[in-house]
């Protein structure tokens, strides 16, 4: 996606992951403005993973990785299949969201929603 004034870029995630320092540093490096939104310390409303789950999966959304998932109870993790219920524990627990979540918007309307981070990928979004 060519970058433009037009365009948004926010990152979210949290400030210690070393995939969100990462993506930070080369959107940084490559002159691309970006607002960085820690969604542990300024939180995140229903609506903004609503808005992710029209563009991606539950399966790419959630960490299945991290000690968060491990840490939860059989139920909680069968919970993590319905929209709605794993909507509220991503809410209740922000690490359950891969990181970093590059969001892209014109105006209100997002036009690209990406998560992690390569350099590979992240040069195929913003290629000029």
């Amino acid at each position: 996606m060519t970058q433009s004034r037009t365009y948004s870029v926010t990152v979210f995630g949290i400030p210690n992951c070393d995939t969100v320092k990462k993506s930070r540093v080369w959107l940084q490096e490559h002159a691309i403005d970006f607002v960085f939104h820690d969604f542990k310390k300024q939180g995140l409303d229903q609506h903004t993973i609503e808005q992710w789950l029209q563009h991606l999966s539950l399966d790419i959304l959630i960490n299945r990785k991290g000690t968060t998932w491990r840490a939860l109870n059989d139920e909680q993790k069968a919970a993590a299949s319905d929209q709605e219920r794993a909507i509220a524990l991503m809410l209740n627990q922000p690490s359950l969201i891969k990181r970093p979540v590059l969001q892209i918007s014109q105006g209100q309307q997002i036009q690209h929603i990406s998560v992690g981070f390569s350099a590979a990928q992240f040069e195929g979004i913003f290629k000029k």
